[in-house]
């Protein structure tokens, strides 16, 4: 073999083993070439089955996860499943620390004395039948109580066992409302801003929601929440033969809106012209400020027989993480509640149920004294209200005085000279600003956008929501983080 045959020969070895070319002038042995040749083929053919193989198995992988993926989707009744405002917030709160949260609505200081000492008594009580499973409609001593707060308030007795159920929160109540009595097809009314849960759980009925907004009729200074009303032709075109519900909150969560009785008796008499059902979310009924009065639409004309109402022990005694609700109605109706409850949620904590009943039992035997929780809550809010009114409105923003609840919506647009929202990347205005703001003044607000279907988002992306049930310090703290942002701009 020549030497230049042989160098070939070296060089294909080297290729295919990587192993070092070596000259060698003297004659080599062709057959010890060769197998080196053969044996360095094998292995590279071997390498690349190998490689090819782990190419297709990771394509079945790739296509059976796609196939699962495809199978396994959140059902479209979720929507895209986005996540909620409040899972959004509470993350943004723990991501950049604001000194103050005014976005979630719930106390920073202890409920009334006598409610946590209730629960504390039962935890370490000698009866262990408070620590099992109760009445799967509602622990007898609460419906029994609850039906002595309410039945004088609308005008009736309550059957306990048959016209009230008590639910995990109002939230629950809700769903058991709309899930119990929506059917596919059918439209709910639903007033905006509403309590972003609605639309939610009507399309998850299969339902199809019809919004109409409470619109300001002016933008004047002192604008109050009664200044914010619904359109009488508009409301009504929304009745048609296909209309199953119409939600209803008062006292207003975020407005603050106190329904007048005039309001009430439009919306009733709608119902009963088209046969439609009326949802009275009324977890605010505590907070309503003089002269102001709560009216439960479930006590106008004809209007019991088609009413659901909803409260919560949250709300009532100022322990939202208790998660007690409860709701009340006709027993022919109240049927269709308990079969959604019995089928997801089945039966609510004993002790959190004993507890609120033993606290209903302390207001009830005070229930004409002007020390009643249910009357003293909102004369501790007012002042806490005023006070942040007037922080906002000297920093800039123009406030809606809210006749109930514990929330102010309040105008922003009049900052947005001093305020740099080009580095948030939010849809809504109102996300934007909530957003920078809680970075840069420290105060954390919630967008009233998240409580407007998407037709209408943009009638609340010139506002914030701020909550003032909280301590009188921390409102302090407010009004100088507010001062303090305004000046350094």
């Amino acid at each position: 073999m020549n030497s230049g045959r042989r160098q070939q020969q070296q060089h294909q070895l080297h290729e295919l083993d990587g192993s070092p070319v070596q000259y060698h002038d003297h004659t080599e042995d062709r057959r010890e070439v060769s197998r080196h040749l053969l044996n360095a083929a094998v292995k590279r053919q071997t390498e690349c089955t190998v490689a090819l193989s782990n190419i297709i198995l990771r394509n079945k992988l790739n296509t059976s996860t796609a196939v699962m993926t495809d199978k396994f989707r959140l059902p479209a009744r979720y929507g895209a499943g986005e996540k909620s405002v409040w899972v959004e917030y509470i993350q943004l709160a723990a991501d950049y620390k604001p000194a103050v949260n005014l976005g979630q609505g719930f106390p920073d200081y202890h409920a009334p004395k006598h409610v946590s000492k209730a629960l504390a008594d039962i935890a370490t009580s000698d009866n262990p039948l408070l620590m099992q499973y109760t009445r799967g409609f509602g622990h007898p001593r609460l419906v029994q109580n609850l039906s002595k707060v309410y039945s004088p308030l609308i005008g009736r007795e309550l059957d306990p066992f048959n016209e009230i159920l008590v639910t995990s929160g109002a939230y629950e109540a809700l769903y058991s409302a709309i899930l119990g009595h929506v059917d596919t097809g059918d439209e709910v009314i639903v007033i905006e801003p509403f309590f972003d849960c609605y639309d939610f759980m009507i399309k998850c009925a299969g339902g199809i929601p019809k919004f109409i907004a409470l619109k300001p009729k002016t933008n004047k200074e002192n604008m109050t929440s009664a200044d914010w009303v619904l359109d009488e032709k508009e409301l009504s075109s929304l009745f048609t033969n296909k209309t199953k519900m119409l939600i209803l909150n008062t006292p207003h969560n975020p407005l603050g809106k106190v329904f007048t009785k005039e309001e009430l008796e439009l919306i009733a008499n709608l119902c009963k012209k088209h046969n439609v059902l009326c949802v009275s979310d009324e977890v605010y009924e505590w907070m309503v400020y003089e002269p102001n009065k709560h009216i439960r639409i479930a006590t106008l004309p004809d209007m019991w027989e088609r009413t659901i109402t909803i409260g919560s022990a949250g709300k009532t005694f100022s322990v939202t993480g208790w998660k007690i609700g409860w709701a009340y109605c006709p027993a022919n109706l109240m049927r269709n509640l308990q079969v959604v409850h019995q089928n997801c949620v089945y039966t609510c904590p004993t002790p959190t149920q004993e507890a609120v009943a033993r606290s209903f039992e302390i207001e009830l035997s005070r229930i004409n004294s002007p020390e009643c929780y249910f009357y003293s809550l909102a004369r501790e809010l007012l002042p806490k209200r005023d006070f942040l009114v007037r922080t906002l409105k000297e920093n800039g923003f123009n406030p809606t005085i809210p006749d109930g609840g514990y929330f102010i919506v309040a105008d922003w647009t009049n900052l947005g000279k001093k305020i740099d929202l080009s580095t948030e990347q939010d849809k809504y205005k109102d996300y934007r600003f909530t957003k920078k703001f809680a970075k840069e003044a420290g105060v954390l607000a919630i967008p009233p956008s998240a409580f407007y279907s998407e037709a209408h988002k943009n009638l609340g992306e010139d506002f914030a929501r701020f909550c003032f049930i909280k301590k009188d310090e921390n409102l302090a703290l407010t009004e100088k983080l507010l001062k303090t942002w305004n000046s350094s701009k």
